[in-house]
């Protein structure tokens, strides 16, 4: 195993939850999988790239044939992707090779687990393979029960009641908050015609003393 793969083991292992969480099958075979390539382009840590990195060549020029070197940079797109094992969106840069892998496998979920460890390349892929298979793998230890169509009628009806209720509750709430901001505005122009004709009064009560 070269530096570069034992350090993705060992950062593989911290974040994914320890060494005694995983089972010992699942971590053996990232160690016996993880890519053995010493050199990779720094960006594609950060995304799924799907084996596309820097490619290096040389620009001909028509006139004299003359060669200069030149690079070719992957097509990198910054992409929102819905994750069923999460159930939310995940933003992650894939390449658009990537992104054609992910469609064809049927979704992120599905392409990081029908994808090898060795083909994925990068560290980001891996820690996020290694989280859903052991996702995955708590899901089938989990005990599943089924309830009969008559139970499912019923707690159907009971969600229906208790939306219904918070309907009627919104509705009431509002009520009630717009009959007191009548109150308070009704309130407010009886105090100010009063402190109006409390003035007029003042002022003919000093009209008849001139």
């Amino acid at each position: 195993m070269s530096f570069r793969a034992r350090e993705m083991y060992k950062k593989v292992v911290r974040r994914v939850g320890g060494e005694g969480k995983l089972p010992a099958e699942l971590m053996k075979s990232v160690k016996d999988m993880l890519p053995d390539s010493n050199v990779i382009m720094g960006r594609a840590k950060r995304g799924i790239f799907a084996g596309r990195h820097i490619r290096f060549g040389n620009k001909v020029s028509e006139d004299g044939g003359n060669k200069s070197r030149r690079s070719w940079k992957p097509n990198v797109q910054e992409k929102r992707l819905f994750s069923y094992i999460h159930d939310r969106h995940i933003r992650v840069k894939v390449t658009t090779h990537a992104l054609r892998c992910i469609d064809k496998a049927g979704g992120i979920d599905e392409y990081l687990l029908k994808t090898p460890y060795n083909k994925m390349d990068t560290e980001m892929g891996i820690v996020w393979k290694a989280k859903i298979e052991k996702m995955y793998s708590d899901l089938g230890e989990m005990e599943v029960g089924f309830f009969p169509p008559e139970e499912e009628a019923k707690v159907k009806e009971g969600f229906d009641e208790v939306r219904a209720a918070k309907k009627d509750f919104r509705r009431e709430a509002k009520r009630a908050l717009a009959k007191q901001r009548q109150l308070e505005a009704s309130s407010a122009g009886d105090d100010q015609a009063g402190e109006v004709t409390h003035t007029k009064e003042k002022v003919s009560a000093a009209a008849a003393k001139l």
